[in-house]
């Protein structure tokens, strides 16, 4: 696709507002299921992972080389691994034909075609709107292609925009295939587009023309649910990607562990500073060492009046209640019991596992390069 245009330019560039109406569309209407139908480079897909909503991204195209060009950008990255998603998220690609239909492709709630269909011959063409909407019959799709209205402002162009280009259609060819199909299986659609020509020239329409298309029936017209079910997976998979997200246990409970640890830590630097600290760390000097176990069974949270964090003998206790007051941790967790069960294991608690138990000894040792 031709990103600038000679006399014409667009900022931020074509491509890009293309890009940004599918993502203010997805932060909109919150889908979880998302496939990019003729997904070229991925780089729709690659904006598409930070949109925070979204468990389930695909993409689909008939050129597996040029997927792969940046598939890279698709994989998690460190960074993932530290500030997790809330939700999972996994990414897959697929090679295969627009008109061919595969099970894998069922039950998304947003498909984009973006720049795609004049790609396409006119048998594969006439056998699209069956499978985008007939079988697959997602809550929404975004199509956009050229408008061929304002191609008389593209200085040189002489027949299409890019040699690959089987056709480029007016608004009215548009407008009328789009909402033939829309009749056909049940959908509205609404026309917009982006790519404002030069003063003057509005009334060319937008360099590219959009159609917006939203599930009007519960059931697509004329699919026949057997037939949904029978169909099996004629697409290939080339690429695939699970990322960390708060879903899993394992993940969670690193998360929460590592919030403790640096809540506990803050706590203890907050007594040892003040004067009953000082006072604390003597008392703690004349008291045996604690257990080397996770479990303390020298002293329990039930010894003190209330939920605030307290010294006994070398060990500084701050209660899980305590904890859990902390407005990320109760993001994290559903409840105390959940803090409990998730750091067994992970930190020393108290006899009766409702404190974390964190030694005195050797937080001054490290503190002074003792």
């Amino acid at each position: 696709e031709i990103k600038d245009m000679e006399a014409v330019s667009f900022t931020p560039p074509l491509y890009k507002q293309r890009y940004n109406f599918v993502a203010d569309v997805v932060n909109t209407y919150q889908p979880k299921k998302v496939v990019d139908m003729g997904c070229a480079d991925c780089t729709l897909l690659w904006k598409l992972k930070f949109c925070n909503c979204i468990e389930v991204l695909a993409g689909l195209d008939i050129d597996a080389d040029t997927m792969k060009e940046k598939i890279h950008r698709l994989s998690p990255l460190p960074c993932d691994y530290v500030w997790l998603r809330k939700q999972p998220l996994t990414i897959t690609l697929y090679q295969g034909s627009v008109a061919e239909k595969d099970a894998s492709m069922l039950d998304f709630d947003l498909v984009t075609c973006i720049e795609l269909i004049e790609h396409l011959e006119l048998p594969v063409l006439e056998k699209f709107p069956e499978v985008v909407f007939g079988y697959m019959a997602p809550t929404m799709v975004i199509i956009s292609t050229p408008n061929a209205d304002f191609n008389p402002l593209l200085p040189g162009l002489t027949r299409f925009r890019h040699p690959d280009h089987k056709f480029e259609w007016s608004r009215a060819e548009f407008q009328k295939w789009a909402q033939d199909a829309a009749c056909q299986y049940g959908y509205t659609v609404e026309f917009t587009g982006v790519g404002n020509g030069p003063p003057g020239t509005e009334n060319k329409g937008f360099c590219t023309q959009i159609g917006v298309f939203i599930r009007s029936s519960h059931k697509n017209g004329g699919m026949v649910t057997t037939e949904r079910d029978e169909l099996g997976h004629s697409y290939k998979i080339v690429f695939q990607a699970v990322y960390p997200s708060l879903q899993d246990k394992k993940y969670l409970q690193i998360a929460v562990t590592n919030e403790v640890i640096y809540r506990v830590e803050a706590i203890k630097r907050s007594l040892l500073s003040s004067d009953d600290a000082e006072e604390g760390d003597k008392t703690a000097s004349k008291h045996g060492q604690p257990s080397d176990g996770h479990v303390e069974a020298s002293c329990t949270v039930s010894e003190e009046s209330s939920a605030e964090p307290y010294i006994h003998g070398n060990s500084i206790y701050v209660p899980l209640a305590k904890l859990f007051s902390f407005s990320n941790l109760q993001k994290l967790c559903g409840s105390l019991d959940e803090l409990q069960q998730l750091l067994s294991g992970k930190v020393t608690l108290s006899s009766d596992s409702s404190a974390v138990v964190s030694r005195i000894r050797n937080y001054v040792s490290e503190s002074f390069n003792l």
